[in-house]
């Protein structure tokens, strides 16, 4: 049976992107060294990468797919360039509606107004028998583990402290964390929980 995973990368102080992010540092201020492992030591976290972009469909937020909070600038197709690492459906939650946006590789990028359960919903949809991924940010993570909607979280914690940003786990109530796996190089550590209410 399908699941709904998320895979994360985190300092080990909780923050999942620096502060002050913007267009020139989606990351925010040093946050780009949460994902240093996937390019330094991409070989040896192999098996890793290709099980962040197996899912069949992916729900995103706003901010994760483009900097700024109002109206569109329909000329952004996202960070990833013309080919995203989705190479499925990416459904981005939003209060400003959009058209699809399809790129290269299979990845097409929907625009969801609805809420969190909608966007999961339709994402479900696409994804068939296969897994749908939770992306982020930070907060989108909080509010589908506060719903008790992910069945596996998949934490990268860099071994950095970016002392402020954007939080995970704020506001998600009394998870149950069940630990999966562990295992990590000197630049990351991969913990797998499943989640219990």
């Amino acid at each position: 049976m399908s699941k709904v995973t998320c895979d994360i990368g985190m300092s080990v102080d909780g923050y999942v992107a620096g502060p002050n992010q913007r267009l020139e540092e989606p990351l925010g201020d040093g946050g780009e060294r949460l994902h240093r492992w996937m390019f330094e030591e991409a070989d040896a976290h192999a098996g890793v990468i290709e099980a962040i972009t197996a899912a069949g469909a992916f729900v995103m937020g706003r901010n994760m797919f483009a900097s700024g909070r109002g109206e569109w600038d329909l000329e952004w197709k996202g960070w990833w360039g013309e080919e995203p690492p989705y190479h499925a459906p990416v459904f981005v939650l939003t209060h400003h509606p959009r058209e699809p946006v399809p790129m290269k590789g299979g990845t097409t990028f929907n625009f969801v107004t609805d809420g969190i359960e909608s966007a999961l919903e339709q994402a479900r949809e696409a994804a068939g028998d296969r897994d749908v991924s939770v992306c982020g940010g930070a907060q989108t993570v909080n509010r589908y583990l506060a719903a008790g909607a992910i069945d596996e979280l998949r934490l990268h914690i860099a071994p950095i402290v970016l002392g402020a940003g954007e939080r995970l786990f704020t506001g998600v109530g009394d998870l149950g964390l069940e630990p999966v796996s562990a295992w990590g190089t000197g630049l990351v550590t991969h913990v797998t929980y499943r989640l219990t209410r």
